[in-house]
């Protein structure tokens, strides 16, 4: 039993010098490709302002075999899409060698505690880890900029009432908002200037932020341009409409937060008591996880405090 567990030991050793070597070649072949592509001159075509994103040559990895192997799937899109909507500048291949990565560690780590099962539950968990955080990144931008929205209508709204074209009003606006708005109009203004045209240039913006508010904004601006009318007058009714739907759900949050307290109260209760007995009378707890099926017992009981912490969050959770 001895001898296995060292060399149980030496192969988790192994492997993670591996990684670690796997990943500083990654790293000298990347930093080597982007000297040799900013020698060539290719790559990123900037304008005048030289940090617009309009005619970026995007690439999933400057890894050319990673590049290759990522572009076989689909659903790369959805995870680059993620990235541009969480504004974070990452490219799509160090995400998914994080996510590889980070799984990969923990879960030999893991599995020197847990059944192999557990151990593979909770690679995958962890492989999942920076999705979920661009994931929260972006749901909080979008928190952002469903809060500053209705501002920046009112702003449009008296920059059209004091005559305004709406190309000038979207550069006046953008100077004085602060961000993500700021990007995101000032995009919208000069996608529509290069000739992209201000429907296409809005419904990329709706692409970009996939909110109600947003094609709401979209939809108004559009039909204005076939119909005609007092556009000023219409942004400044959405901007107030916009404004009651967020007291609304302010009052929802602040209703369903017992709920959400609850939730992880219950979650933390029975770990905070696993500690504590562990620290006041630990043969008492080492006969748990000693026994036969102890680990399994422990590896079960976690699992099903992740998924009721998630069934729980999900009920609060009131979508409006």
């Amino acid at each position: 039993m001895l001898i296995i567990s060292v060399l149980g030991f030496f192969v988790v050793i192994f492997l993670m010098l591996t990684i670690v070597v796997a990943i500083a070649w990654m790293a000298f072949v990347k930093r080597t490709a982007e000297a040799d592509e900013a020698a060539r001159g290719e790559g990123v075509l900037e304008l005048e302002d030289g940090d617009s994103p309009l005619f970026r040559t995007q690439r999933l990895s400057t890894l050319n075999f990673w590049q290759n192997l990522l572009s076989r799937f689909d659903f790369m899109d959805l995870l680059r899409a993620r990235l541009a909507q969480a504004e974070l500048h990452w490219s799509v291949g160090r995400v998914t060698l994080a996510m590889l990565l980070s799984g990969t560690v923990v879960g030999l780590l893991v599995s020197s505690v847990f059944p192999s099962w557990a151990a593979f539950a909770v690679g995958v968990a962890a492989a999942f880890s920076p999705y979920g955080y661009i994931l929260r990144q972006r749901d909080r931008r979008f928190r952002k900029f469903r809060e500053m929205f209705p501002d920046v209508l009112d702003s449009l709204a008296r920059a059209l009432r004091a005559g305004y074209p709406i190309s000038a009003a979207f550069e006046l606006v953008s100077k004085d908002i602060q961000e993500p708005l700021a990007t995101e109009m000032r995009r919208v203004s000069v996608e529509a200037n290069l000739g992209m045209g201000w429907q296409r240039a809005l419904e990329t913006l709706g692409e970009r932020m996939p909110l109600l508010e947003v094609n709401l904004f979209s939809s108004a601006v559009t039909l204005h341009a076939r119909t005609g009318g007092k556009l000023n007058e219409v942004l400044a009714d959405l901007a107030t409409n916009m404004r009651e739907a967020l007291a609304l759900q302010g009052e929802v949050r602040a209703l369903s937060a017992h709920g959400k307290l609850t939730g992880a109260v219950l979650t933390c209760l029975p770990i905070g008591i696993a500690a504590m007995m562990l620290f006041v009378s630990p043969t008492y707890m080492m006969v748990l996880y000693n026994h036969e099926y102890g680990k399994v017992m422990i590896a079960t009981a976690v699992g099903c405090l992740v998924a009721a912490h998630f069934v729980i969050g999900k009920l609060v959770d009131i979508k409006l």
